[in-house]
């Protein structure tokens, strides 16, 4: 895994320190609230290589048996473009962002809606669209 301390700022951009932030996700001392806390620390997840968190929040029907990640992608800013649902209270909700990047000399974005659901009060990443 790649090292963030504590007090480093949050990989999401949300102006909050590591720990206080995804970093308690990751831990697995609390479990996201809403849909898009649960984007942000997946999110945070792919920056410092995260598989097993990506894997235990991905929802069982749709999660890979398992996930390669990969050292020399880079995430360098993600933008949460719009949400429906996905609060407190709902059962499912969808979260579109785009996601900068920098593998090797290249530069890119991920745009994708991905759809979440929350089972036994716990919120998972089911699938996304890649938008163009």
């Amino acid at each position: 895994m790649t090292k963030i301390g504590g007090q480093d700022p949050c990989p999401c951009l949300s102006g909050e320190q590591y720990a206080s932030c995804c970093g308690r996700f990751h831990m697995g001392g609390a479990e996201a609230a809403t849909a898009e806390q649960l984007m942000r620390s997946r999110y945070s997840a792919f920056v410092v290589l995260d598989r097993d968190y990506l894997l235990r929040t991905w929802h069982p029907d749709t999660a890979p048996r398992s996930l390669e990640l990969d050292p020399d992608m880079q995430w360098r800013r993600l933008d949460i473009v719009a949400t429906a649902g996905g609060g407190p209270f709902d059962t499912e909700g969808t979260v579109e962002f785009r996601a900068h990047y920098r593998q090797m000399a290249e530069r890119g974005v991920l745009h994708e809606v991905s759809r979440f659901v929350r089972t036994g009060g716990r919120w998972f990443y089911v699938d996304g669209d890649i938008r163009g």
